[in-house]
């Protein structure tokens, strides 16, 4: 355990921002689950749905720095080209 007080806080800091970073990890897989869930289910309006919410999700993942842009992108355009396959 630190002794100083800047590294003190450090510490709670970087605790912080871990269950930050682990809640909304947590949100984007959930979101992301519940897509292909969708699109296993073959329903193409709940489909739709839950893309916009998993994009959403990616695109905040990238704007906080837990996904780098071109991971989110190329899980965007997974997602698109499944959900235009069930559209088909």
């Amino acid at each position: 355990m630190p002794n100083i007080k800047s590294a003190k806080k450090r510490v709670k800091v970087a605790e912080a921002k871990t269950l930050q970073n682990k809640m909304l990890k947590s949100a984007l897989k959930t979101a992301m689950k519940k897509y292909e869930a969708a699109i296993a289910s073959g329903d193409k309006t709940a489909a739709a749905e839950t893309y916009k919410a998993a994009v959403k999700k990616i695109d905040q993942a990238v704007s906080q720095g837990l996904l780098h842009k071109n991971n989110a992108a190329r899980k965007k355009s997974n997602f698109t080209v499944k959900l235009n396959k069930l559209g088909a």
